[in-house]
Parts: structure tokens; sequence; C-alpha cells
């Protein structure tokens, strides 16, 4: 019976919570991510800008804690509301800023979304005196095609590019043909990829004892982007002794972002808020 009321109350609060952010939602500060001309510019993509959309917590709320968020879209296109903007009135709350990236889309040079991502990494942390934000919790996060370029810049950035730890909805993960999702591979890595960068960027392969902590959430009927993707990051994170988190849900396919509609809407942001509080 204690159990059910905690329950409830929980729920209660997470659709208060959602109230409000339905009748107030934050406006970002929008920003070029590049002050000058963006590397690996190409004609094809000279009028696709990167960009930040920055939510900071109030002042007297703020933990110093920022999370970079890429949305997904197949490296094709970009999921910006519910994989990015809907999110911030949910990390406000708990003091966290939340830093949307529009990152450009690659066209088969898997440089190009990558330079961003890095970019932005370092961005939030150049401005982290101004924004209340700690430069040594600065985590990133990612959807789909998105929590591929965060789990790439996760096991491959270094220095001031590299999160301190990383968050992964229904993630690509492996680039290899048998589980990927093939748009994700074609756009990211071209046509005609070549093996040694396909094993590059099949990012379980990359784990080590460095990368950072994760949480992996995503569905078990997921038939877009197999499950196998991010059963086998956590599985990597665990055979090299890396803290993390894996959610496998029932249901609810692919692509749910913070839709209250699906299903385990209530029960995913609960264990998300509870893994962030654990370190």
């Amino acid at each position: 019976m204690r159990r059910f009321k905690y329950f409830m109350l929980l729920v209660m609060c997470a659709i208060s919570m959602t109230a409000m952010a339905q009748k107030d939602k934050p406006k970002p500060l929008e920003m070029e991510l590049w002050l000058s001309q963006a590397p690996y510019q190409t004609a094809k993509n000279e009028q696709d800008t990167a960009k930040l959309y920055v939510f900071l917590p109030e002042a007297k709320k703020a933990t110093g804690r920022a999370i970079v968020c890429c949305p997904g879209g197949g490296y094709s296109h970009l999921a910006l509301f519910h994989e990015g903007f809907d999110w911030a009135t949910y990390f406000l709350n708990q003091g966290i800023a939340l830093i949307v990236l529009k990152y450009r889309m690659p066209g088969g040079n898997y440089k190009i979304p990558i330079a961003d991502a890095e970019e932005a990494m370092k961005v939030v942390r150049r401005h982290a005196a101004d924004w209340n934000i700690s430069s040594s919790d600065v985590g990133i996060m990612g959807f789909s095609a998105g929590g591929h370029l965060a789990s790439t810049i996760a096991t491959h950035a270094k220095g001031e590019a590299k999160p301190d730890f990383q968050i992964l909805f229904y993630p690509v993960i492996s680039m290899e043909p048998t589980y990927t999702h093939k748009g994700s591979l074609t756009n990211f890595l071209g046509r005609s990829p070549k093996k040694r960068l396909i094993k590059d960027y099949s990012n379980d392969t990359q784990v080590n004892r460095t990368t950072p902590r994760a949480f992996i959430a995503l569905s078990d009927d997921d038939n877009a982007v197999l499950p196998v993707n991010g059963a086998n990051y956590y599985m990597q994170c665990y055979r090299h002794e890396v803290p993390a988190s894996l959610h496998i849900y029932p249901t609810g396919g692919h692509g749910w972002g913070y839709r209250e509609g699906f299903a385990f809407h209530y029960q995913m942001i609960f264990e998300l808020k509870a893994w962030l509080e654990s370190f």
C-alpha cells in the first residue's frame, strides 16, 4: 500500500511538472556554434549552419551540471523538438543546463557532425563561468543517430571535448551493416565506406576504461534501430568496468523522445532522474 501511494505521488508530481512545462515553455539563448567559418564546409552544406540553443536554470537552482543534446534523424534531418527542446523544463527543474545542438548533416562526410559536437562541448566549457556550469560536469545526450554521435564523442573525443557522462536513447551504435540503421550508415560514412571506418565508428568496439559512465534506454520492439546496438554498448561498458545503466522497455518502438504517449514515459524520466542523482 505504501509503495502504491508513493508511486501515485510520483505520477502526480510528473503530471504537475508536465502541465507547468506546457503552460510556460522556457526560451533558449540561440547562438551560432562557429564564430568563423566552420570546418569541412562544402557547397552541399553551406546553408546548413550549426547552432546551439542554450537553456539555463535560474542561478539559485543551478547545480553546475550541463548536458549537450544531439537530436536524432538518421543523419539526414533533426527531431529538434521531442528529442531536444521538449526536454528543457525537465532538466531545468533539476538545476541542469540543457544545450541543444543543431549539428550539420554529414552527407557522407562523418567529420562534419563530429566537429560540431566536439566544438559544442568546448563552447559549453568555455562559457562555464558565465552559465554557472562546472567544466567537470558536462555530459552528452543523444537519440537514435544522435545517440551514435553522442557515443562517438564519448568514445573518441579527448581533452575539453570529452564528456563526463553520456545519456543514450535507442541509439545507433554499430556501423556494421548487420546491426546498423542503414540510412544513418550511408549518411554518416557514405555509400561505400572502408572497413576501417566501419570498425572505428562502431562505438561498441571503441569502449575502454576511460569511457564516461552511461545511461542507455530503448524499447525491445524497436524495429528501426535494433536493440542489440544499445545492449552491446552496455556489455562493453560492463566488460571495461565503465559504470552503466541499461533500461529496456517492453514496448514503445523507436523515436519516443519526451513524448508522453510513450507508455513508459514517466518510468523513464524517474529512472533517468535517479541515475543523474547517483553521482
